[in-house]
């Protein structure tokens, strides 16, 4: 084998190089595999950006360990195992879970690994190495399953984000009387349509403000979409719900604007989940949430224990996927696809090929 391969490394904001990067070397328990594809996600966007939760503002404060590989949303196919690694075999096509967790914090000692202090999300660590590049090395603590073998490459690819996606529906609880808001309908926005359509809520809206994914999201289960440039997306929900607005927002969209406008879409009692990351901080009025009306503020972080279900759930057909990879492009054109993640309307989710 090589001893180097080809990598998108990110040195800083606006800052990414296509260029030679050793392959990594594996030791006891770990695995490497052959890349053969990794999403775009919106934080890789926002970080190339300068997005203040990756690159905080000073070193004390960084969250990345620039110069690393970037990228979370990846496959690939076993290469070579170190001593220890029993249940995959060499030819393998495996997924693993974004995370390294230390297994040694509280959070992983009680099985909350996704929670792990270390907070080791691959693409931002220098001893987690991502998925932008021909090799990745999966450390002896990595969290890994099989793909199942009928699984297209782009199924593969979604798993990741879809489980985050499934986490963040878990934590909303949604009830069958429910009148439930997703706002940002991409690939994960929507696969939370279709997982919260499973749980048979009264009512499913749909958010966004591009055309093709708010048509996607009628196909992927809502029942109503709405587009915030082109309506008062408050006061149609409160059409539609009698005046006293929904009961479960999710927001997915990563839009400061989304935070306000869920606050004031729900009604008393109700539940927000933020799932989207934001560029930079956000400022609202808190006041709305205990003086005025008493809401379960919810936080959802990573996929925590659902890869499992999501395979199974895109295995038996329960879980689409259809559609959500909209573009593929080889790794060395990564600044074109980045810009058609942003710019091109009928972008859902961008895959690179090593």
């Amino acid at each position: 084998m090589a001893k180097t391969m080809k990598g998108l490394v990110t040195y800083a904001p606006y800052d990414y190089r296509y260029e030679d990067v050793p392959i990594p070397e594996i030791g006891d328990g770990e695995i490497l595999i052959k890349v053969k594809g990794c999403g775009i996600c919106a934080g890789d966007v926002k970080s190339y950006h300068g997005g203040i939760r990756i690159w905080g503002t000073s070193e004390e404060n960084r969250y990345i360990e620039a110069p690393c590989v970037g990228g979370h949303e990846f496959y690939g196919q076993i290469v070579a195992m170190g001593e220890g690694v029993t249940g995959f075999e060499i030819g393998d096509d495996i997924t693993t879970e974004q995370i390294v967790p230390c297994n040694e914090c509280k959070f992983c000692k009680e099985g909350k690994y996704w929670m792990c202090t270390r907070s080791a999300v691959f693409g931002f660590k220098q001893y987690a190495q991502g998925g932008f590049a021909e090799y990745v090395k999966l450390d002896k603590n990595c969290i890994n399953h099989k793909i199942p073998k009928e699984f297209t490459p782009e199924q593969a690819v979604l798993i990741e984000p879809i489980a985050c996606g499934m986490h963040a529906i878990e934590k909303a609880n949604i009830q069958h009387s429910d009148v439930v808001v997703i706002a940002g309908l991409g690939a994960i926005g929507l696969s939370m349509v279709n997982m919260a359509k499973l749980n048979l809520p009264k009512m499913i809206i749909g958010l966004d403000v591009k055309p093709k994914r708010l048509a996607m999201g009628k196909d992927f289960g809502a029942d109503v979409v709405l587009n915030p440039m082109e309506c008062d997306v408050v006061e149609e929900i409160m059409k539609l719900t009698d005046g006293l607005g929904c009961d479960v927002y999710v927001e997915a969209s990563g839009s400061p604007k989304s935070v306000k406008q869920g606050l004031d879409s729900l009604r008393n009692l109700g539940r927000y989940v933020q799932m989207g990351v934001f560029a930079d901080e956000v400022t609202v009025d808190w006041n709305i949430i205990g003086d005025g009306k008493e809401l379960n503020i919810i936080g959802s972080h990573l996929s925590a224990l659902t890869f499992p279900s999501v395979i199974s759930g895109i295995q038996s057909g329960a879980i689409k996927t259809d559609g959500l990879i909209s573009h593929t492009y080889p790794l060395k054109d990564w600044k074109e696809a980045f810009e058609a993640t942003e710019e091109n309307p009928e972008a859902i989710k961008i895959m690179l090929i090593p």
